[in-house]
């Protein structure tokens, strides 16, 4: 033969990821799934034991890890970073605390938030106060503690000016800004604009009143942004504009804040496995932002502030739950009992509804983000029986309460434990109470041992706002 022999190539029919064969071929998908007995040496069985379930679990160990990790990528690059603790992701006052043990202050973006960082005892100048929203009162408070309120909009700078008038000391501030960095979509909600010339009037205007300091230039680029390179990007913004600022007015900002969006190792609905493969490492991040930082002559280097919230809390979070109901087998087995393995699997498989339902004792009302992402679920025990597409349902009374719409499961029973990961992130802050009482939360602390962090709704904490009228009162 006269041509050059190549290498066979797979072509992309088959897909990018590992597991696209799989997806093609039922039979392929493996003979079991791999069990998770236990959490930081905690049998997850004895947890739901002594609990209840559902039941949600924390790392200590898990999120001191991430915060150091983090910390070491960054001041290995960049000695003058320092880091806030974003207390919408998870604002348990435990998970705060272990976090500002860490040295990380706190980023709030509301009344709720900012009263409850206080009552934790963080400093207002350990504050670092966000959001499109901050009232009037809150404001005042925030200003004289010493938070650096970082503005949002001319409505609030207007608001901010008017309570200043009055201090007796120059208050410090920042601007949020917002351009585009080549994610979307773009965050054009949240503060000034940088390329119509917006933010960069906002912050003349601040450095122009004697009773504030400009403090901070900060933008939050989104969330869960896979891309380093665009912190980069974000990184010579805010770096152009401070060279601006101090060409136009003589002022130097000191800090600039890059907000947080790092993802964790969880995935979108669809996306290949494992997370790995698709999330770069922290050190690809601070690679990112400190390289553009550290081509600034030593005196002009600023603080860099970043504000992490996700990346430090989701693998540290899971989920207990129970099966309490099978679905979807209606058809009785075949009479054969000496079937294959395939011809077993077949049989479950190509049924009319192909895939079995399981009822757990969680739904989507504790589980926001399965909306969008496709959280593990793994059972606590060794089932030795051929796996097959299941559905797992919540126990609303919802038909859109859909934990996973298809996940690869054994042939589990009602009492089964299956632990859900990792959930850590948002899910806890904006569970609801509905239809039933949000579950305990327990910490397994640096020692191994389980620690009550948040007891079972009970329905006192439900009705307690509550008023009724006299004439709806139930009667004696």
């Amino acid at each position: 033969m006269s041509e050059t022999y190549g290498t066979p190539t797979i072509s992309s029919e088959l897909g990018r990821s590992p597991e696209a064969a799989v997806d093609r071929n039922y039979y392929s998908r493996g003979g079991f799934v791999p069990p998770l007995p236990a959490i930081d040496g905690v049998e997850v069985q004895g947890l739901v034991r002594s609990f209840g379930s559902p039941l949600f679990v924390f790392s200590e160990h898990d999120m001191r890890e991430k915060a150091r990790r983090a910390r070491d990528a960054f001041g290995s690059r960049y000695k003058k970073t320092s880091f806030a603790w974003s207390y919408k992701t998870n604002y348990l006052n435990a998970v705060c605390q272990i976090f500002h043990s860490e040295g990380w202050q706190a980023e709030v973006v509301s009344q709720f938030e900012y009263e409850k960082a206080r009552k934790l005892g963080i400093a207002g100048k350990d504050i670092i106060f966000n959001g499109p929203h901050k009232t009037r009162d809150t404001l005042e408070r925030a200003l004289s503690d010493g938070a650096v309120v970082q503005i949002d909009n001319w409505d609030e700078l207007n608001v901010i000016e008017d309570i200043v008038a009055r201090f007796k000391k120059p208050a410090q501030v920042g601007i949020r800004t917002w351009f585009d960095c080549g994610i979307r979509p773009i965050w054009t909600k949240f503060g000034f604009a940088l390329a119509n010339g917006e933010a960069a009037r906002a912050a003349i205007r601040v450095v122009k009143n004697p009773k504030l300091v400009l403090h901070t230039l900060h933008t939050h680029i989104g969330t869960y942004i896979l891309l380093p390179e665009a912190y980069r990007l974000a990184a010579q913004n805010l770096v152009a504009l401070r060279e601006q600022i101090l060409l136009d007015s003589n002022h130097l900002v000191p800090c600039l804040n890059l907000g947080g969006g790092f993802p964790s190792y969880s995935l979108l609905h669809g996306m290949p496995r494992p997370a790995e493969h698709v999330i770069k490492p922290v050190e690809e991040y601070a690679d990112a932002i400190t390289g553009v930082l550290n081509k600034l002559p030593e005196k002009k280097r600023p603080l860099l502030r970043l504000e992490l919230g996700r990346h430090l809390v989701d693998e540290a979070g899971y989920l207990l739950t129970t099966v309490v109901a099978t679905k979807g087998h209606d058809r009785p087995p075949p009479a054969s009992t000496d079937l294959s393995a395939r011809a077993a699997k077949e049989w479950q498989i190509m049924q009319e509804d192909s895939k079995r339902g399981l009822v757990i004792d969680a739904g989507i009302n504790f589980l926001y983000t399965a909306a969008w992402f496709e959280i593990g679920v793994w059972p606590s025990r060794l089932v030795n029986s051929q796996t097959t597409p299941t559905r797992l349902y919540g126990d609303l009374c919802m038909a859109i309460d859909v934990v996973r719409e298809t996940v690869d499961l054994p042939m589990l029973d009602v009492g089964d434990v299956l632990t859900l990961h990792p959930v850590g992130a948002y899910n806890l802050a904006q569970s609801m109470q509905f239809i039933d009482y949000r579950p305990a939360v327990v910490l397994i602390n640096r020692d191994g041992k389980p620690e009550l962090i948040r007891r079972r709704e009970v329905l006192e904490d439900i009705n307690g706002p509550e008023l009724l009228p006299a004439h709806l009162a139930p009667r004696a």
